[in-house]
């Protein structure tokens, strides 16, 4: 059997296939571009890789053209974590000399010792993997945001307090488009001070607002004219630039959330998953849909639920030696999916009653609020992978018998 490496670079790439043996039958340098893929497909067809019985690679990203290019077909191509691929260096040498065409054979041969502990990428539907963009984007762009209206808020509280008061009242504070809308009108507080009740009212409607605008510009025109500390003209008109920059990230990232948001929910409702993930409690479409870019629909991609939890982090991690035994939170984990995991079970509180009674139950046998939450989303989570496996909608009664009473 054949075996591929691919050292990856961002200009060039640096190729390696070797024999059952270890033997290194060729190497090449191939530029990242068309032409170089085609050298890449030309070598590995020279050398026996067929439609039905291609050549496995290893590289170390599972993104980008190349690797889109070699996922074509039936071949695995398996992504192994660059700090792995560092210890697997070690094994072949005590110098610690490093070269690119010296890490393509080794990550050759980490498939032709190892290929059983490595797991290939899935092979997910196009329509999975579309979603899966549109949804780490979506949570990358809520991030951003989030992050954005905290540098503001920040700022905010250095100089002009009375916008803090006013937005305090509404959901989601500094991201509301009222909010933005004020601050561009009245960057600094002798402005909103200044501000009539018409250009308050008028401010609200240019954002959207249509119910309550006349008790809304009252209000705020009382709280922006209430009595504050305040930092030197000089110094508070210089803030207030500073505040319209921070203002206008904070609106390209709103807009960014918002417009990703729509695209996930289109592309997400149209994947067949769709439907049985949505009848989980807890989940709406943003969250559902990160829940399927993160487990994707390639069903042999788990073995069984305990895969799947570990994957997410959910299960927790035994460690033993001798006399000693510690079973502890799960560091290495699926990021976006745990934390996706703690908004679901979260969710999942108010709108499934066996949620709620189980939740409560881990709290009363000592559990904190995240230990409970996160030994809901571990059940959860397995309830998802057999719902899936069965193409079963969620059930309440089957997912919580122990608590029917409440269930019911």
């Amino acid at each position: 059997m054949i075996y591929c490496g691919i050292d990856w670079a961002e200009t060039h790439h640096d190729i390696a296939l070797i024999d059952d043996t270890g033997m290194l039958l060729a190497k090449r340098r191939i530029m990242d571009d068309a032409a170089g893929y085609r050298l890449l497909l030309d070598l590995l067809a020279e050398y026996g890789d067929t439609q039905d019985a291609p050549i496995p690679v290893s590289i170390e990203t599972s993104r980008g053209l190349l690797v889109s290019v070699l996922r074509q077909g039936k071949r695995k191509v398996f992504a192994v974590n660059p700090m792995a691929a560092a210890r697997y260096r070690d094994r072949h040498g005590v110098s610690r000399k490093k070269s690119d065409p010296g890490d393509a054979l080794v990550l050759a041969n980490i498939l032709r010792t190892d290929m059983p502990m490595h797991r290939p990428l899935p092979d997910d539907s196009d329509l999975a993997r579309a979603v899966a963009v549109l949804a780490r984007a979506q949570q990358d762009a809520t991030w951003n945001r989030q992050q954005a209206a905290n540098q503001l808020r920040s700022l905010l509280r250095e100089y002009y307090p009375a916008a803090l008061q006013a937005f305090a009242v509404w959901q989601n504070g500094l991201c509301r488009p009222e909010a933005r809308v004020l601050l561009a009108v009245a960057p600094t507080p002798a402005k909103a001070a200044s501000l009539s009740l018409a250009q308050l009212r008028s401010a609200l409607k240019r954002a959207g607002r249509v119910r309550g605008i006349d008790a809304e510009a009252q209000r705020l025109r009382e709280v922006f004219r209430a009595d504050y500390a305040h930092q030197p003209p000089l110094v508070e008109d210089a803030l207030g630039k500073q505040m319209l920059s921070l203002l206008r990230q904070l609106d390209a990232a709103c807009t960014a959330t918002d417009d990703l948001a729509k695209a996930v929910e289109e592309s997400f409702r149209e994947h067949p998953d769709a439907e049985i993930i949505l009848s989980f409690p807890g989940l709406g479409p943003q969250t559902g849909a990160r829940v399927l870019a993160e487990i994707g629909d390639d069903r042999s991609r788990f073995a069984d639920a305990r895969g799947l939890k570990a994957y997410a982090g959910s299960a927790p991690i035994t460690r033993a030696s001798g006399k000693k035994h510690h079973v502890g939170r799960r560091m290495i984990k699926n990021n976006r999916l745990h934390n996706t995991g703690y908004l679901w079970a979260f969710a999942s509180l108010t709108a499934s009653p066996g949620a709620n009674a189980h939740y409560r139950h881990r709290r009363a046998v000592g559990d904190w609020h995240a230990q409970a939450q996160q030994h809901l989303f571990n059940r959860i989570l397995g309830q998802l992978f057999h719902c899936l496996k069965t193409g079963e909608q969620f059930d309440e009664h089957q997912a919580f018998p122990s608590f029917p009473a409440v269930a019911a």
